[in-house]
């Protein structure tokens, strides 16, 4: 196998290589824009050919031609905040769409991060079975992010595989690049650790108490093993939820990580700030039967047993890289 890993030292990206090398696997390229971050110590210890800027590699696509086995593409913009539309349509529709269409060119394995995102408010259910022209995303990424599922969607001439993983939200070792968009566990974790205690946003919906806003918590190990299983079952196509299935709320978090650290436990809720009311998600919880039904077998790692990992075997090792 010959794969190319796009966001290839980031978060996720690099946690598949680390899946790809421990299978065996070391003819990787990765693609990426390190710049000056610190990214590059995602790669420190991964086995790989070649790194290759984003904005170099669509130009070198050919030079690829009868060489590559697999497209893994794992780069974007993922900043739900982000408000330079024209960015994220160039950077995370267009770039895709050009690498489907080598893919398809090429007849090989295309495996892409889509979004829960694209969800919206929720308002329409979390299943991956449904019309997505329906959906309404409440940030740009969220909608460049459906863009692209409507694109591949339509079209005639695919990939041999292609696969949209539909991400809820992840946590996990290789995350500390990502600043204010790391998970919670990470930043409880260092809250904690700062000065013993951890704020959670007060409810503004008479149906959640405080700090019982829930979201489908997946752990990023389970993402590469779901990667894992898609490269090994080039049959199975399509848009596909990952998360746990299994929502579960902050205060469950924060109590697992406190719990991870061996610390009692100490929660303030503390006022959401206005921007963020109106547009909040109160509840998301993925629903796995299609990637049940499509033979993906594994238990995924509960809350508390993927904090506990976590924590302890990275971000106490002093944020040892995965």
């Amino acid at each position: 196998m010959a794969i190319v890993v796009t966001g290839g030292a980031g978060f996720i990206g690099s946690c598949v290589i680390r899946e790809l090398n421990n299978n065996g696997i070391e003819e990787i390229y990765v693609v990426d824009n390190i710049g000056n971050t610190e990214k590059w110590i995602n790669l420190r210890n991964k086995k790989y050919c070649e790194y290759i800027h984003k904005d170099l590699f669509l130009d070198m696509l050919e030079q690829f031609s009868g060489k590559i086995t697999h497209i893994i593409h794992m780069g974007a913009c993922s900043s739900t905040t982000e408000k330079n539309f024209d960015y994220l349509y160039n950077n995370n529709l267009n770039f895709t769409k050009a690498l489907w269409n080598f893919a398809t060119k090429e007849q090989i394995s295309f495996i892409y991060a889509s979004s829960a995102a694209t969800y919206g408010d929720g308002s329409m259910g979390f299943d991956d079975h449904m019309d997505i022209k329906s959906l309404m995303p409440l940030n740009g990424y969220g909608y460049s992010k459906q863009l692209f599922d409507l694109w591949a969607e339509k079209q005639m001439n695919t990939p041999k595989q292609y696969v949209g993983l539909k991400f809820f939200n992840v946590y996990g070792p290789n995350e500390y690049c990502k600043n204010s968009m790391a998970s919670v566990v990470f930043h409880a974790f260092n809250k904690i650790n700062e000065n013993g205690e951890m704020g959670l946003f007060k409810s503004y919906n008479s149906k959640y108490k405080d700090g019982e806003q829930t979201r489908d918590f997946i752990y990023v190990k389970d993402i590469c093993n779901v990667v894992s299983f898609m490269m090994n079952n080039e049959k199975v196509s399509g848009l596909f939820n990952l998360g746990t299935g299994q929502a579960r709320t902050f205060y469950d978090l924060v109590t697992a990580t406190f719990q991870a650290m061996g610390k009692d436990k100490k929660i303030e809720f503390i006022d959401m700030p206005e921007v963020l009311r109106a547009k909040y998600q109160y509840f998301t919880e993925a629903k796995m039967d299609k990637l049940r039904a499509a033979g993906y077998n594994k238990p995924f790692y509960s809350l508390e047993n993927g904090i506990r990992d976590y924590v302890q075997n990275f971000l106490q090792e002093d944020y040892k890289i995965y």
